[in-house]
């Protein structure tokens, strides 16, 4: 499916984000659209053998339309090839992940509705991935665990993290307590996106 771009009225300005462990690129901007919703574009570069782990987004859509390349999407349990022109929806509540398994750079534009914290997130990410907090699969290296436990709870809402991470519950009863002592030694999401 092939979306058709629409003009936007832009919010906020630009700025491009670097994850080594993930291996992409990101540019964020808002917008409202001509309904009057917010929007969270992401332009994102994913380097060959990049890309994320399987997640939730419980209340979010994300709709990724890959402009140059090819990248391939996790819808639920099923992963599907894209290349230039081609839109995947991930509807609110489906399981997904985006990853290149090709040799050059894939350019994938993101638009989230709504915004929620998903660019704090991915810029706090980033910033854990940059500071050598995150293993290559994204799970934290033991320097980085407090600061893994706060980033979990606060965005808990906004995402939920699947394998690698362990589930949910256990998230909940490990990262909560761990979460409050980082918290106690001063660890703040929203700060970690200037790390390294």
């Amino acid at each position: 499916m092939v979306i058709r771009l629409r003009k936007w009225s832009v919010t906020m300005g630009e700025h491009l984000v670097e994850d080594p462990v993930f291996r992409t690129r990101y540019r964020f901007r808002r917008s409202t659209d001509p309904g009057g919703g917010e929007v969270q574009h992401v332009e994102m570069w994913i380097d060959p053998d990049g890309g994320v782990t399987p997640h939730i987004h419980h209340a979010m859509e994300e709709r990724f339309t890959v402009r140059a390349g090819r990248a391939e999407f996790l819808a639920g349990r099923t992963w599907i090839s894209a290349g230039p022109g081609e839109t995947i929806i991930v509807p609110a509540g489906t399981r997904h992940a985006f990853r290149n398994r090709g040799d050059e750079v894939a350019q994938v534009a993101c638009e989230a509705r709504p915004p929620s914290t998903l660019q704090a997130f991915l810029e706090d990410v980033a910033g854990l991935s940059r500071a050598g907090k995150l293993t290559s699969v994204g799970l934290p290296t033991p320097s980085g665990v407090l600061e893994a436990a706060v980033l979990i709870d606060d965005y808990r809402e906004m995402v939920h993290l699947l394998f690698p991470a362990p589930p949910r519950p256990v998230q909940r009863l490990l990262f909560g307590p761990l979460a409050r002592l980082a918290r106690h030694r001063g660890h703040r999401s929203g700060e970690f996106a200037t790390l390294a």
